[in-house]
């Protein structure tokens, strides 16, 4: 990788997203790193890169500003557009006082709901609510955002509202269709996600996209959102839905526990939680979900603290679309795009998947 800086950087990034990949990492005395079809594997053909190199290379990445602003606090987050429009998420940090990236590669397009590997009935039910909480969870590199944004463009295709997104950073750049869009980046439009949540309803929204419920006041804030009418978005770094809700109810005191479970039995719709799992061929992955519907038995046991009784209330709801991961996992395995280790592998419960591919 011989040249001028910005050919450097231009060649690693052809070849970042001509690779298929999702993910590009760099570090110090390693290669570029690529994720291809969940595999985190070198780029072939390169070289280890020194602290030089990933400086330079992080320079002109971010520009001089948030160059300054990652010495200073030692992390960085943004999203840009690249070349061809391609949008990517961009992590700098400092790992043993060097620089390090982890890039995310967005798809370009929005999957129509049918494409999205969640049941179709479900997505359209999803994007005609005119109020509550939906919420979509997974592990880092789950699709949470591929999801959350084609629920949102399919919104904006088909109803005559605001959509106010508030995410850290701005992933998916929407534009106006039937619906009108402002999106604001934390650290860029506003100060906070608090900052931007308390003003919010002077903004008129209708639907709310929140990037990630990462604490109390971001959960109060989306349970309030949700309770005063509007329909409202966010993400949660939990793997099952009964975590979930198991989370938000405990990220606040006990005094407000009881509260906080009645707010959630009025307005939670919907948790999809999410995994993307490896084909058999390894050519590709496929999306597995557990889907929680809110329905009046679901709502009665988060109202009364008998969320024990939920998987079992999943487990047989599927006429109204519930389904838990290994039911999801067993549909995969019975499809022939995931093997048997596969599907025990990323099973929640190991001996209800062995009992049921057998």
């Amino acid at each position: 990788m011989k040249g001028c800086p910005v050919m450097k950087l231009d060649q690693l990034m052809d070849r970042f997203i001509e690779s298929e990949s999702t993910d590009l990492h760099l570090g110090e005395n390693n290669p570029p790193f690529v994720r291809v079809h969940g595999r985190l594997v070198p780029m072939p053909d390169s070289a280890n890169l020194n602290r030089e190199e990933i400086e330079n290379l992080t320079r002109e990445l971010v520009g001089e500003k948030k160059f300054a602003q990652l010495n200073q606090t030692r992390e960085l987050d943004m999203a840009m557009t690249v070349a061809d429009g391609k949008r990517i998420r961009i992590n700098c940090y400092i790992q043993q006082g060097s620089i390090a990236w982890a890039l995310r590669l967005l798809p370009s397009e929005f999957f129509p709901i049918d494409e999205l590997g969640l049941p179709e009935s479900i997505c359209r039910q999803v994007c005609e609510l005119k109020k509550g909480l939906v919420l979509v969870t997974g592990a880092t590199g789950s699709g949470k955002s591929t999801t959350l944004a084609s629920l949102i463009n399919r919104i904006n295709e088909t109803r005559e509202e605001h959509i106010f997104t508030i995410e850290d950073p701005v992933e998916y750049r929407h534009f106006s269709k039937k619906c009108f869009v402002s999106q604001r980046e934390v650290g860029e439009d506003t100060e906070s996600f608090q900052e931007a949540l308390r003003r919010v309803l002077r903004e008129d929204p209708d639907v709310v996209l929140i990037g990630e419920m990462r604490d109390k006041s971001t959960m109060e804030a989306a349970l309030t959102l949700a309770e005063t009418g509007h329909l409202t978005f966010a993400t949660l770094h939990t793997s099952e839905a009964v975590q979930t809700i198991t989370r938000i109810i405990g990220a606040f005191p006990p005094s407000q526990q009881p509260q906080v479970r009645t707010q959630l039995a009025a307005t939670l719709q919907v948790v999809f939680s999410q995994q993307l799992v490896p084909w058999e061929n390894g050519t590709g992955r496929s999306l597995a979900a557990e889907i929680l519907i809110a329905s009046p038995a679901v709502r009665a046991m988060i109202r009364e603290d008998k969320l024990h009784q939920i998987a079992s209330a999943m487990q047989t709801g599927g006429m109204i679309g519930m389904k838990t991961m290994n039911q999801s996992l067993q549909e995969l395995f019975q499809s022939g795009k995931i093997d048997r280790n596969t599907a025990v592998a990323y099973a929640i419960d190991k001996d209800d998947i062995q009992r049921r591919l057998s």
